[in-house]
């Protein structure tokens, strides 16, 4: 499935919200919570990573330079491009 670069940036923003849940519950005495929010950060990273490998092979592009640019725009919050 294509994703927009929108798409990935949004993806990436899910997946850095699930792994500020994971620092968040990290030394908590509650593992049952802390394992559920590592694997769902965990699929949710594979699942970008996976989908920015897609669009840069469908762009043509460096596949690091697409994901620096989507790291980038996620975490600036600024309009996105691409």
């Amino acid at each position: 499935m294509a994703h927009t670069f929108e798409e990935l940036v949004d993806m990436q923003r899910t997946a850095d919200q699930a792994h500020a849940t994971v620092q968040a519950l990290r030394g908590q005495d509650n593992q049952p919570a802390f394992d559920t929010a590592w694997q769902a950060w965990r699929d949710l990273a594979q699942d970008v990573q996976a989908a920015v490998t897609e669009h840069a092979k469908e762009q043509g592009k460096m596949r690091a330079g697409v994901e620096l640019e989507v790291k980038k725009e996620a975490r600036q919050g600024g309009a996105a491009e691409g």
